[in-house]
């Protein structure tokens, strides 16, 4: 499925996985609409004023981008995007559970109670009557989470109920990442120039069709080479979106760009 953008891109639809959505192959991250503490990018920014992030969205969207990444973690980045997306319903936004960030501080809760709520809270948050895709925020523990708390087993319960369309984790391990892929619906995995030892979960989740979106692909903007991270990413088989954060149009625009000449090219 493809639809131009307004300004002239055509961004080709990519399955995620078997959810039935569709997604751009580049998604916007939104951590820097909300938050600047704590964050792991070269150099320190200020939060956007409203009429930046709308500004933002807007052009990302006529760019051809359907794809939002946020979490209550970010700040105030969900409060921002239930008030500021444009064309709501047609933006397909992952979120998260699990990670709470306050006073400056992270910290975890993979309760069943915690998990509700937090998926009431985005619903609420984002004035959505569904959300997407959630994933749990992993504190590194994964396998600990997967067998010892009830946080997979209540998103579960709560994509029965029609709260959510589908769940997965943001994982920190491949043992963990093997298991998501084999068991949930979205994966989502570390892969960039610099780290490639999650690609066994990558391959995996290509061959069981589920959903696979990657992040740090830009190393939290570390990257020698942006062209040479796209294209290593976005030409795996598997792959489904990469999630790049910014809060700066021209880079959105060169972004773009990248992808749109790797999709030309047939990737």
């Amino acid at each position: 499925m493809v639809r131009a953008g307004k300004m002239g891109y055509d961004m080709i639809r990519r399955p995620l996985g078997t959810t039935g959505v569709a997604v751009s192959p580049l998604g916007l991250g939104t951590v820097k609409l909300g938050r600047n503490q704590q964050v792991k990018y070269p150099r320190g920014f200020a939060i956007p004023d409203d009429d930046q992030v709308s500004d933002l969205l807007t052009l990302a969207w006529d760019l051809g981008i359907n794809f939002i990444d946020t979490a209550p973690a970010y700040g105030s980045s969900e409060q921002r995007l239930g008030q500021l997306l444009p064309h709501r319903g047609d933006w397909v936004v992952m979120t998260k559970v699990g990670e709470i960030f306050e006073n400056g501080r992270s910290r975890f809760d993979f309760s069943a109670q915690h998990t509700r709520q937090s998926v009431e809270n985005s619903l609420k948050t984002l004035k959505r009557d569904e959300l997407d895709v959630v994933l749990v925020h992993s504190d590194g523990r994964d396998m600990e989470i997967i067998h010892h708390t009830a946080v997979l087993e209540t998103l579960d319960k709560l994509k029965q109920l029609g709260m959510i369309r589908a769940y997965g984790m943001s994982t920190k391990t491949v043992e963990g990442g093997l298991w998501i892929v084999e068991n949930a619906d979205v994966v989502m995995a570390t892969y960039n120039l610099e780290t490639e030892v999650e690609l066994p979960v990558i391959e995996r989740a290509d061959e069981l069709h589920r959903g696979v979106v990657i992040k740090k692909g830009l190393q939290s903007g570390h990257a020698a080479s942006v062209e040479d991270a796209f294209k290593q990413v976005l030409t795996q088989p598997g792959v489904s979106s990469m999630i790049v954060g910014t809060i700066n149009p021209e880079h959105l625009r060169a972004n773009v760009e990248i992808c749109d000449c790797l999709l030309a090219a047939g990737v």
